[in-house]
C-alpha cells in the first residue's frame, strides 16, 4: 500500500478532518479537496496533496489513486426545504463529475459514496437493516437517494462504487446545528443566576455514532480488496435520547444543577420518537465495531471547546 493516495473530497470539514488523521495513520498517502483556498489548519501537517475546486463544476485531474472517500456535499437536512433545487443540483453533480472523471482513467479507484441513514423512513420497525423502507421526507434525502441511483450507473459502467449511510454523527469539532454542540454552546452561554436552557423535545431518540468510529468504517469500505455487499449502513445499533446526551454533558461541565425547559414552538410533532439502524452488514463482514462509548464523546468533545 506505501506510496499510494486516498483522495477526500470535503476534507476541510468535520468529518474531513478525521478521516485525514485516520488514513494518515496508514501508509497511503492524503489528497484533500476543498472549495477554501487552503487545507484546513486541523490537518495542513497531514495532507499531501490539496486541491481547490468546486467540485460542481469540475473534478480536480488526480489520476492513479487507490480510493476516493466522498465527503463534499450540502450535508443539512433542514435548510434543504428553502432551498431545494441546490440540495438536489449541487449533490448530483458532484457525484457525476467524480464519477464521469475516473471512467476515462485507465485506473479505476474504490469509490466511497457517503449517503445516509436519514433516507430511511422512521414509520417501520426496528433496527432498520439495509433493505428498510425509504421515505422521500426531504430534499436533502433526495439528493442522497439520486446519489445512490447514480452509484447504481455507474456500476453498470464499471465503476468499484460502494454506498454507505452513516446516522447520527457526534463528536470533538462538531459545530453547531447538531444536538451535543447546540447544548454546549447554550450551558456555556448561561449568565449568573441561570439554572435553565430551553430546548425543544429532547426526549426523541436517535443512534449516534462518534466521528472517530465513523472514519475507521469508510477506510475499511475504501481499502478492503473486495466487498460482499453494494451498500452498508454505519451506526451502533443503540439509541440514545437528546436527555441522555444534556445530561452526559452537564456532569462533564459540571453543571449538575441545571435543567431544561421545553419552548413548545421548537416541538416538531411529526419527529419519531426512536430510530435505531443494524450496522451487521458491516459488523460481520469487515469486522468492525464501534469503539467509543457516549461519556468518552462528550468528554473528548468537551476538552476540544478548551483546547
Amino acid at each position: 500500500m506505501e506510496g499510494e493516495k486516498v483522495v477526500i473530497s470535503g476534507i476541510n470539514g468535520f468529518v474531513g478532518s478525521h478521516l485525514a488523521r485516520e488514513i494518515n495513520n496508514t501508509d497511503l498517502s492524503v489528497i484533500g479537496i476543498g472549495q477554501e483556498t487552503e487545507v484546513s489548519s486541523n490537518v495542513s501537517g497531514i495532507v499531501d496533496e490539496y486541491y481547490q475546486a468546486n467540485l460542481v463544476e469540475i473534478w480536480p485531474d488526480i489520476p492513479n489513486i487507490r480510493a476516493v472517500i466522498h465527503l463534499a456535499g450540502l450535508a443539512a437536512v433542514g435548510p434543504s426545504f428553502d432551498k431545494p433545487r441546490l440540495y438536489i443540483n449541487v449533490n448530483s453533480s458532484m457525484v457525476t463529475n467524480l464519477c464521469e472523471y475516473y471512467l476515462k482513467q485507465d485506473k479505476k479507484p474504490r469509490i466511497v459514496i457517503v449517503s445516509s441513514g436519514a433516507i430511511y423512513s422512521p414509520n417501520q420497525s426496528m433496527p432498520i437493516t439495509e433493505d428498510g423502507e425509504i421515505g422521500f421526507s426531504s430534499p436533502y434525502v433526495v439528493s442522497k437517494i439520486l446519489n445512490e441511483n447514480q452509484v447504481t450507473y455507474y456500476r453498470n459502467r464499471g465503476l468499484d462504487c460502494v454506498i454507505v449511510r452513516p446516522f447520527n454523527h457526534i463528536g470533538p469539532g462538531q459545530g453547531k446545528g447538531f444536538v451535543l454542540p447546540d447544548f454546549y454552546y447554550r450551558l456555556s452561554s448561561l449568565k449568573k443566576g441561570e439554572h435553565a436552557i430551553i430546548t425543544g423535545n429532547i426526549e426523541t431518540k436517535r443512534d449516534y455514532t462518534d466521528v472517530r468510529d465513523i472514519v475507521k468504517a469508510y477506510c475499511k469500505l475504501a481499502l478492503t480488496e473486495t466487498l460482499e455487499h453494494s451498500v452498508y449502513n454505519l451506526c451502533t445499533d443503540v439509541s440514545v435520547s437528546g436527555s441522555e446526551i444534556f445530561n452526559e454533558l452537564k456532569s462533564v461541565m459540571k453543571l449538575d444543577g441545571v435543567s431544561y425547559e421545553i419552548d413548545q414552538s421548537l416541538v416538531r410533532p411529526t419527529d419519531a420518537k426512536d430510530i435505531v439502524g443494524d450496522s451487521s452488514r458491516l459488523r460481520d463482514e469487515l469486522g468492525w465495531e464501534p469503539q467509543i462509548d457516549l461519556r468518552q464523546t462528550v468528554v473528548d468533545f468537551v476538552k476540544s471547546k478548551s483546547s
